[in-house]
């Protein structure tokens, strides 16, 4: 075969990848059974790239390592790594794609696993690409003014991805903070994968410039530039993403101070009652806990119990800072919207119950 046309299969493949990361990533658009089929559909891609890359390989112990060279296999190396993870964690709970594999490791690790993994591969890939990307533009002999605007233009489309990685927790995640994903079902799929879009493109552009910091500092003297130009960007697109989360972070924290609810609730703010101290009495009753033995991702501990609930009340406003402290910090967290928050459970201190 010749080079050409391996080269169109490598570019076939590779946004073959790209687009299968983000349909992976959007778990809520693309439902359980989609969402393993997909996992499996990436995975031969991967192996299909990794054949069509088999002369990297063959040349790792050869020829000297620069800084670019370093990087670029590092990443590769921690992208190979954390991929083939996820996709064997996420095979040992398959139930509809390969459900032979199920249970072939502990369920409870390969949900956690998988979980913090699949965000590592998403950040790795997006350097990956972006390490090739002063590469690709190399072709266009683009002047370094043109090169500096797209990289300033870039710097906000990268922060406010910043800013979107921040406001979904995903670092809570890659960080083994929480077992589960918090995903908003009631989002539009079109927004979902337009979001990940943007956050894959922070970490491209974190990896694009330092790809042309390394390209930088291996020129002669002569033919260096500013080498810092990299790090500024990268620093402005940070703080931008910090700014913008914090600007935005107030301003939900007012709304949340006007309705008493949060920007979640619906409720309009003038059809709210005013709050008069009432409790409002929630009547105890009885349910099951836990999950049936056919359900998928189950693990041992969510064995299917009865549960009952006695009665109690709660103040079904947001509690106040002053209520918090006169209640004697007996508050009770809810979890509403699927944010969480807090109102006041005066259980025994209104009641004279304990």
């Amino acid at each position: 075969m010749k080079a050409k046309h391996i080269n169109i299969i490598k570019r076939i493949t590779d946004v073959g990848l790209l687009v299968l990361l983000l349909c992976l990533m959007a778990y809520q658009v693309m439902g359980e059974k989609a969402h393993e089929w997909v996992g499996i559909a990436m995975t031969v891609l991967v192996v299909v790239h990794q054949l069509l890359n088999i002369k990297w390989y063959t040349k790792f112990f050869k020829g000297k390592y620069n800084l670019y060279r370093i990087l670029l296999t590092l990443i590769n190396a921690l992208l190979f790594a954390s991929f083939a993870m996820t996709a064997f964690c996420g095979m040992s709970m398959s139930a509809h794609a390969v459900p032979k594999l199920y249970g072939t490791v502990k369920v409870s690790f390969a949900r956690k696993m998988h979980l913090a993994l699949s965000h590592w591969t998403f950040v790795f890939m997006g350097l990956h690409l972006g390490m090739h990307i002063p590469i690709i533009m190399a072709k266009y002999k683009l002047s370094g003014k043109v090169k500096n605007i797209i990289s300033a233009l870039s710097c906000f489309v990268a922060g406010y991805g910043l800013y979107l990685f921040i406001r979904q927790n995903i670092t809570d995640y890659m960080f083994f903070k929480v077992p589960f994903a918090f995903l908003d079902y009631e989002k539009a799929g079109s927004l979902v994968f337009f979001e990940n879009i943007l956050m894959l493109l922070f970490f491209v552009f974190i990896g694009a410039q330092l790809a042309s910091l390394c390209r930088q500092l291996q020129k002669k003297d002569k033919e260096k530039k500013n080498p810092l130009v990299p790090l500024v960007f990268i620093m402005a697109a940070v703080i931008l993403g910090l700014v913008i989360n914090m600007i935005l972070t107030k301003n939900d924290k007012k709304d949340t101070a006007k309705t008493g609810w949060g920007a979640a609730d619906n409720t309009k703010q003038e059809e709210a009652p005013k709050k008069t101290g009432n409790l409002v009495l929630i009547n105890g009753g009885t349910f099951r806990m836990g999950s049936p033995e056919s359900e998928n991702w189950r693990i041992e501990d969510e064995t299917e119990h009865e549960v009952t609930v006695s009665s109690f009340y709660v103040d079904p406003y947001e509690t106040t800072q002053e209520e918090y402290d006169l209640s004697g910090k007996r508050i009770i967290p809810f979890c509403l919207h699927g944010r969480c928050k807090i109102i006041g459970c005066y259980l025994a201190q209104k009641l004279k119950m304990c």
